[in-house]
Protein backbone atom coordinates (compact mmCIF):
# COMPACT_ATOMS: atom_id res chain seq x y z
CA UNK A 1 0.00 0.00 0.00
CA UNK A 2 1.39 3.39 -1.00
CA UNK A 3 1.97 5.93 1.76
CA UNK A 4 -0.20 9.02 1.51
CA UNK A 5 1.54 12.31 2.25
CA UNK A 6 -0.68 15.08 3.55
CA UNK A 7 0.60 18.65 3.22
CA UNK A 8 -0.76 22.12 3.68
CA UNK A 9 0.41 25.44 2.30
CA UNK A 10 3.93 26.38 3.41
CA UNK A 11 4.46 29.16 5.95
CA UNK A 12 4.35 32.59 4.36
CA UNK A 13 6.08 35.56 6.03
CA UNK A 14 3.30 37.85 4.75
CA UNK A 15 0.87 36.13 7.15
CA UNK A 16 2.62 35.73 10.53
CA UNK A 17 -0.49 35.38 12.70
CA UNK A 18 -2.59 32.33 13.42
CA UNK A 19 -5.55 33.92 11.62
CA UNK A 20 -5.06 32.61 8.09
CA UNK A 21 -8.02 34.39 6.43
CA UNK A 22 -5.88 36.74 4.35
CA UNK A 23 -3.51 33.89 3.48
CA UNK A 24 -6.46 31.85 2.19
CA UNK A 25 -7.83 34.75 0.13
CA UNK A 26 -4.40 35.62 -1.31
CA UNK A 27 -3.73 32.04 -2.40
CA UNK A 28 -7.18 31.84 -4.04
CA UNK A 29 -6.47 35.05 -5.97
CA UNK A 30 -2.95 33.85 -6.91
CA UNK A 31 -4.39 30.64 -8.34
CA UNK A 32 -6.94 32.43 -10.50
CA UNK A 33 -4.38 34.98 -11.68
CA UNK A 34 -2.07 32.12 -12.67
CA UNK A 35 -4.83 30.33 -14.57
CA UNK A 36 -5.77 33.57 -16.34
CA UNK A 37 -2.17 34.15 -17.38
CA UNK A 38 -1.12 30.59 -18.23
CA UNK A 39 -4.30 28.66 -18.98
CA UNK A 40 -6.44 26.04 -17.24
CA UNK A 41 -3.97 23.21 -17.77
CA UNK A 42 -0.85 25.02 -16.51
CA UNK A 43 0.97 22.73 -14.08
CA UNK A 44 2.66 25.66 -12.34
CA UNK A 45 -0.77 26.79 -11.07
CA UNK A 46 -1.40 23.48 -9.28
CA UNK A 47 0.54 24.51 -6.19
CA UNK A 48 -1.69 27.56 -5.68
CA UNK A 49 -4.79 25.38 -6.00
CA UNK A 50 -3.43 23.00 -3.36
CA UNK A 51 -2.60 25.91 -1.07
CA UNK A 52 -5.99 27.60 -1.17
CA UNK A 53 -7.85 24.29 -0.94
CA UNK A 54 -5.96 23.40 2.23
CA UNK A 55 -6.43 26.85 3.80
CA UNK A 56 -9.92 27.96 2.77
CA UNK A 57 -13.27 26.68 4.02
CA UNK A 58 -15.24 25.11 1.16
CA UNK A 59 -18.15 27.50 1.76
CA UNK A 60 -15.90 30.48 1.04
CA UNK A 61 -14.54 28.93 -2.14
CA UNK A 62 -18.06 28.12 -3.36
CA UNK A 63 -19.15 31.70 -2.66
CA UNK A 64 -16.08 33.19 -4.39
CA UNK A 65 -16.52 30.90 -7.42
CA UNK A 66 -20.13 32.01 -7.71
CA UNK A 67 -19.09 35.67 -7.41
CA UNK A 68 -16.45 35.22 -10.13
CA UNK A 69 -19.04 33.65 -12.43
CA UNK A 70 -21.41 36.56 -11.77
CA UNK A 71 -18.70 39.19 -12.19
CA UNK A 72 -19.09 40.41 -8.60
CA UNK A 73 -15.89 39.04 -7.04
CA UNK A 74 -14.17 41.78 -5.05
CA UNK A 75 -10.66 40.43 -5.43
CA UNK A 76 -7.98 41.74 -7.79
CA UNK A 77 -8.10 39.15 -10.54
Amino acid sequence: MAEIEIKTAPADFRFPTTNQTRHCFTRYVEFHRCVSAKGDEAAECDKFAKYYRSLCPAEWVDKWNEQRENGTFAGPL
